[in-house]
């Protein structure tokens, strides 16, 4: 019997760097994945060596890169976390130029924030992080303005409706008190969208500063703004082998 060498289109995407692999299933339900000219459809499968495959009209290269990167930025404000804009930002693609090999990033880091964004091209990788079932938690250094009550911290522990869901709990503690300013420490345990600034405008309550410092025990550090480093073995086992128990409070 003749081998089938087709893959998951879904899954030769996220081999090759383009994006992870629930992130390519959207581009594909998206019709935005060719293959031979015709516009892909979720489910299809391809032969790396003989398809071609196209993304947004510019053809791939189908040779996956054997070196695998794993690496933290400290992305600073200003900068959208995507590897191209449309309307001329800032990019974090720009920060890792040196890096040879198209990476992209694990998860969202919006503009107004900084902080720790792991990227890769590893697309099994950014799956098992970004993952919604793996709860790993982040960190959030985060300072409001003018104060904040205990009534308000509680309304955000418990958890908030938002764009018509409710948050998961959260961990809300106070880490400095000054005139006209607090500094959180906040922890996620979900992936929604602006969910800090989110919570806080419904709270009336300004964001002046977002940081984030930790994803799943893996920490920003003294890692400076703009500058990116590789994971350590140990960071990339932590992250692939996390549990929502690790964290300890």
């Amino acid at each position: 019997m003749k081998k089938d060498n087709k893959i998951r289109l879904q899954k030769v995407l996220a081999d090759m760097g383009v994006a992870s692999r629930r992130k390519a299933e959207q581009m594909i339900a998206d019709g935005l994945v060719k293959v031979n000219g015709e516009v892909a459809k979720i489910g299809d499968k391809v032969d790396p060596s003989k398809d071609k495959i196209y993304l947004k009209g510019k053809k791939l290269t189908t040779s996956a890169p054997n070196d695998k990167y794993y690496i933290m930025l400290h992305k600073p404000r200003g900068f959208v976390t995507t590897m191209s804009d449309e309307m001329g930002r800032k990019c974090v693609a720009e920060l890792v130029t040196d890096i040879p090999a198209r990476i992209y990033p694990v998860g969202r880091l919006d503009r107004d924030s900084e902080g720790l964004l792991l990227m890769t091209n590893d697309g099994e990788f950014a799956n098992a992080v970004t993952h919604p079932s793996r709860h790993i938690y982040k960190v959030y250094r985060v300072t409001v303005r003018p104060s904040i009550s205990d009534e308000q911290i509680s309304k955000m522990s418990g958890g908030m409706e938002i764009d018509g869901r409710k948050t998961a709990p959260c961990e809300v503690r106070v880490i400095e008190r000054k005139e006209g300013r607090v500094v959180l420490e906040i922890v996620l345990h979900e992936g929604r969208n602006r969910q800090i600034r989110k919570m806080c405008e419904q709270l009336g309550i300004e964001v002046a500063r977002l940081k984030r410092t930790e994803i799943g025990q893996i920490k920003l550090g003294m890692l400076q703004t703009g500058k990116w480093r590789s994971l350590t073995q140990e960071e990339y086992k932590k992250l692939m082998n996390f549990s929502k128990s690790q964290k300890e409070l």
